[in-house]
This record gives structure tokens, sequence and C-alpha cells, in this order.
């Protein structure tokens, strides 16, 4: 069962029995473009159910057949000015999704392109279904990726694939995705939403706080060399040697039973 979140009004935000969060764009006769409205109601969602103890792991996608989110609202980017540039609300949405203290997975059900695209590649992790479509096509505007494109897609896919994207504003299926490493897995559209409440599900029967920590070592430690990646690495393993999980894990093991955490 699905409890919706009201007070939203693009989007649908619903909390299931699994602690799924689920944040819809709704927006399907736009394309689930962004609005400054969308971003404001997202950043909302994304507090609101980080803030709720019961929700686990967040899951992103679009209502509709045709559009994750088809990146920004023309008409009102047509309006932004250089000072705009300079405190973009979509960067702040787009880090506080990377920063997030749950897990965070895209469900990509089509165009995923600007904005959008940029969206997808703040979660933890992408699947795709096989219409899914991506790209950064901000230069045939006269603009380039402004909420981390430039960024995180040469971190995922290496710097001369996210240059091709990035300079040529040419979009992606999502066999190439999967290819490129943009996203971990592809499906058919219809079994797209369960696969990700699945995967989701799948991290949350896992030790929370070892999750947690896992994610921090892969994100700080591939913003840095190897050698203090690796002194991440250790120091996040000391904390889980101490904590109560580590102790349930392995007890849980030896005893041939499920584990029962309680994430410290």
């Amino acid at each position: 069962m699905l409890l919706r979140r009201p007070g939203y009004e693009t989007l649908v935000v619903e909390v299931g029995e699994d602690c799924v969060g689920t944040i819809i764009l709704n927006r399907p006769e736009k394309r689930n473009a962004l609005s400054s409205r969308v971003v404001s109601e997202l950043l909302g969602a994304l507090r609101e159910l980080g803030e709720d103890e019961r929700v686990g792991a967040l899951v992103f996608t679009g209502a509709g057949e045709r559009a994750f989110a088809a990146g920004a609202d023309i008409a009102e980017l047509r309006e932004k000015t250089m000072l705009d540039a300079l405190s973009p609300a979509m960067q702040a949405l787009c880090e506080e999704i990377e920063g997030s203290d749950k897990p965070t997975i895209a469900a990509v059900n089509g165009y995923a392109l600007g904005g959008g695209c940029e969206l997808a590649l703040a979660c933890d992790l992408r699947i795709a279904a096989e219409n899914a479509r991506f790209g950064l096509p901000e230069v045939s505007l006269g603009i380039l990726p402004g909420a981390g494109g430039t960024q995180r897609l040469s971190r995922l896919i290496g710097r001369g694939r996210a240059l091709e994207l990035v300079m040529t504003g040419r979009l992606m299926d999502a066999r190439e995705a999967l290819s490129a490493g943009l996203v971990s897995r592809v499906v058919p559209r219809e079994e797209l939403l369960g696969a990700a409440r699945e995967l989701a599900g799948q991290i949350l029967s896992r030790g929370p706080l070892a999750v947690r920590l896992a994610r921090l070592a892969v994100r700080a430690g591939g913003e840095a060399d190897q050698a203090t990646g690796l002194l991440i690495e250790r120091l996040a393993q000391a904390v889980l040697f101490a904590s109560e999980d580590k102790r349930e894990g392995t007890a849980a093991f030896l005893e041939k039973r499920p584990p029962e955490f309680r994430g410290r």
C-alpha cells in the first residue's frame, strides 16, 4: 500500500510499506520540465522524506511514458540573468540529492535531458527503461549544463565521452548508457518502477550504517587521490567495527538467521 503525501502541485510523493519514498515529476503534458515551481517542490519533498525516519530510500521518476524530465522550462530560462546563474536553484537541488543521507535511485522512464539528466546524475544509482534517452543539449541554446552536468557526467563515464555529449548535445540511448556505465540496469518500461523499488529493498535489507558509510567512502574517495580514499575507507571501517550492526551482522551470519540491524 502506498501513502500519498498531500501539498504538491507538480509532484506525486508516495511512501510505501517497503519504506521506499517515491517522488514522481507530474507534468506529463510538459514532458515533466523542471520549472522553478517543480524545483522548489522537489527540494521540499526531498527534505520532507529525508526527515521521515520511516523512509529508508528514495526513488525519482517521471509521470507518463515519454519523459523522466525533459530539462528546464525554456520560457523561464530565456529570462534568466547572470545573477541567476550565480545562485542556481537546480544546482542546489542536485547537491542536496547527492548529499542525502538516504540512498537515491533515478528510474528513468523516457527522455532525461538537461536538468533532468543532471537530476539523474546526482542520484546514487540509475535504472533506465528501454525507451530512455539521456542528453545535455544546452549548447544548442547557447549555454552549458549548469546543474553539475559538466562535472558528474565526466566522473561517471570519462572525460572524452562526456565532452562529446556536452559539446555536441547528442542523445545517448539506454543501451549505450548501460555500456558507458551511466546506468546500472536497463529494463522494459512497464517493469521500471518495480525494479527500482526492488533495488531499493535490497539496499534496505543491508546494514544501514554500513550502506551510509560505504556511500560516503565511494563519493568522498572519488574526489581525492587514492591514498586519501584508502584513508577514508579505513576510518569508515573503524567506525563500523565498533558498531552494534557489525556485531549483529556477524552473529546472525554465524547463527544462520536474518540480521536485525538498528543503524548504530
